[in-house]
């Protein structure tokens, strides 16, 4: 887990907040796909530059 990645308990709150997909491609992992964005927002860097741990951009 990264400095600023969501801990357990965070996203313990979060998850059922989010809506399920019924239609399209399956999630890579939605709290890695949230972390992604997170990290993505909080420095400021193109896409291209998102970490590996985050998936690909």
């Amino acid at each position: 887990m990264g400095r600023g990645d969501l801990s357990d308990e965070q996203w313990a709150v979060l998850e059922p907040l989010l809506p399920v997909a019924v239609l399209g491609r399956p999630s890579i992992g939605r709290r890695r796909l949230i972390d992604g964005i997170r990290w993505r927002v909080r420095t400021g860097v193109p896409w291209r530059d998102l970490p590996s741990e985050y998936g690909p951009w």
